[in-house]
C-alpha cells in the first residue's frame, strides 16, 4: 500500500534541517517575518485585536507565549491573537494555486511554539519554510473554495506540523497532530461570503490555534484519526476528491516559500492587478468627476472571490470593502492611492465614491481565466463622459513572484506601518533583527520588541 500522505508529511518535517536550505531560501523567510510583523502593528487598532487580547489576558499559562502589543497567555491564545494582527489588514503574503493561501498566517504558530520551546532562529526559520511548504504543496494539490470549503482547513494541518518541528517531536507523533488538526478544522467557505465580518480576519488564526493545541495534544501522547487524507471518510472523500502531493522541497526541488507573493496594497489579492491598473490610469483621468463607466474584465476566481455578491457594491464592514473588487478599483482610481485609509469608515460610506462605484462593472473572461494562476490578469476600462476610453491591462502587480519587491521596498512598507505606532528608534532594532534571524536564541526576543 502506498504510505499515507500524513505519515509522509510528517517523515519530511523530522528530516528538515536548516543546513537544507539555501541561502535564498533563509533571506525569504526574514523576509516574511519583517512583512507580517509590519501588518500586524498595521491591524493594532482594530476593534477584533482589542476582543481577542482581552479574552487572551484572561488565561495564565507555564510557559506560555507572548503577544504582539504587549501581554502574556497561553501558546494557543498568544497563536490565535497574534495571528489575528497577521492578517486582519489582508496585507499579508499570498500563494495563488488550485486553492489560494496566505501562508504567513502560519508564523503566528512558529512564534508562540517556538517561544514556549526556547527555539533558537534557526529552528524558526526551518518551521517556517516548513509550514509554507505544507500548506503551498496541499494548494497545488487539491481546491477546496470549489467545494464550499475555507483555505485554512489547509492551514490548520500545517501550522501544527510546524508546531509538531518546534516541540521536538518525532513522526509518529506528528502524524497524529496532523489527524487530529485535519478531522476537527473543517472551515465553511461562508466566512468569505456577502458581507464580510470581523471573523474574516480570525478564520485562520483560529486554524493555527488549533493546529497548536493538536500538536500539544500530540506531544503528550494523545492519538488522531488516520489516515486523514485517504481515509473512508477523510479530507479526499468527503472534501476535495482523490489528489497526490508528488514533491516536497529540498534535495534539488526547489522551495514553496520562495513562490509566494508580498502584497503592494492592503487588499485581497486578486484585486492587486485591478489597483494597479487603475493606479496607472489615474493621471489620465484627472478629475474622477469625468468617469461615466469603468468595467473589469477579469478571471473568474476574482470574480467569484470579490466580484459578484451585491454587498460588493456597497461594502458595510471594512472587511467586506477590502474583499471588493468594484470598490478596490473605483477607490484607486478616485484616490490615486490604496493605504490603510481607503478602508475606513468615512471613505467607504462615502456618497460620491459609492456612485463610482455603482458605475464600476465587473466581468468574466475566459482568456484572462486561462492565465490563472500563473498570472492575475486584469483589464480596465475607463470611459470617461466624453466618449474616450482609457484601457490599462495587468498581470504581475508588484509584490508578485514574477515582479517581486525588493528589499528596500519591504523595509519602507515596514516602516510605514511600524514607525507610526513605535517610532524609528523602536523600528530599527526589528529591522535587524530579522535580518539577523538565524543568530537569535530565542522567539520571544522578536515578540518583546513589540511590548
Amino acid at each position: 500500500m502506498p504510505q499515507p500522505l500524513a505519515n509522509r508529511l510528517a517523515e519530511y518535517a523530522g528530516r528538515l534541517r536548516f543546513e537544507d536550505l539555501p541561502a535564498p531560501v533563509v533571506h525569504e523567510a526574514k523576509r516574511r517575518f519583517i512583512d507580517s510583523f509590519a501588518t500586524a502593528v498595521g491591524a493594532m487598532d482594530a476593534d477584533a485585536y482589542a476582543i481577542a487580547r482581552r479574552c487572551a489576558l484572561r488565561v495564565q499559562s507555564q510557559p506560555g507565549a507572548g503577544m504582539l502589543g504587549g501581554g502574556r497567555s497561553s501558546t494557543e491564545w498568544a497563536t490565535f491573537v497574534n495571528g489575528l494582527l497577521i492578517r486582519y489588514l489582508d496585507y499579508n503574503d499570498t500563494y495563488l494555486s488550485l486553492e489560494p493561501a496566505h501562508p504567513s498566517d502560519n508564523l503566528a504558530a512558529v512564534l508562540g511554539v517556538g517561544e514556549s520551546t526556547g527555539a533558537n532562529g534557526q529552528a524558526l526559520i526551518t518551521a517556517a519554510v516548513l509550514a509554507y511548504e505544507i500548506q503551498c504543496r496541499l494548494c497545488d494539490a487539491a481546491s477546496l473554495r470549489q467545494h464550499g470549503w475555507d483555505h485554512v482547513t489547509y492551514g490548520a494541518i500545517s501550522s501544527a506540523v510546524a508546531a509538531c518541528k518546534l516541540l521536538g517531536l518525532d513522526a509518529t507523533k506528528t502524524t497524529h497532530a496532523i489527524g487530529m488538526a485535519g478531522v476537527a478544522n473543517v472551515a465553511l467557505r461562508q466566512t468569505r461570503a456577502g458581507e464580510l465580518s470581523m471573523w474574516k480576519g480570525c478564520a485562520f488564526a483560529n486554524a493555527a490555534r488549533n493546529g497548536v493545541f493538536a500538536a500539544l495534544l500530540a506531544a503528550e501522547g494523545l492519538t488522531g484519526p488516520a489516515p486523514i487524507f485517504e481515509g473512508e471518510l477523510g479530507i479526499m472523500k468527503l472534501l476535495t476528491g482523490p489528489f497526490t502531493v508528488p514533491v516536497l522541497g529540498g534535495r534539488g526541488t526547489p522551495f514553496m516559500i520562495s513562490q509566494t507573493y508580498i502584497k503592494f496594497w492592503p487588499a485581497e489579492y486578486h484585486s492587486q492587478s485591478a489597483i494597479e491598473a487603475a493606479l496607472q490610469l489615474r493621471p489620465e483621468v484627472n478629475d474622477i468627476r469625468n468617469v461615466a463607466a469603468i468595467d473589469i474584465h477579469t478571471f473568474d476566481a476574482a470574480v467569484d472571490i470579490i466580484g459578484k455578491d451585491p454587498e460588493k457594491w456597497r461594502p458595510r464592514t471594512r472587511e467586506t470593502a477590502d474583499h471588493s473588487l468594484p470598490y478596490c478599483a473605483a477607490v484607486a482610481l478616485a484616490d490615486g492611492d490604496i493605504t490603510r485609509a481607503q478602508f475606513d469608515p468615512q471613505r467607504f460610506t462615502d456618497p460620491a465614491l459609492l456612485d463610482l462605484v455603482a458605475r464600476t462593472k465587473v466581468h468574466r473572461d475566459p482568456l484572462l481565466s486561462k492565465r490563472y494562476p500563473q498570472g492575475i490578469p486584469s483589464r480596465l476600462t475607463v470611459t470617461l463622459r466624453n466618449g474616450r476610453q482609457l484601457v490599462r491591462e495587468v498581470e504581475f502587480p508588484r509584490g508578485h513572484a514574477r515582479n517581486p519587491m525588493t528589499d528596500a521596498e519591504v523595509e519602507k512598507k515596514f516602516r510605514t506601518l511600524v514607525e507610526p505606532r513605535y517610532g524609528k528608534e523602536r523600528a530599527d532594532p526589528v529591522l535587524a533583527a530579522c535580518w539577523e534571524l538565524e543568530k537569535a536564541n530565542n522567539a520571544g526576543e522578536l515578540v518583546r520588541l513589540f511590548d
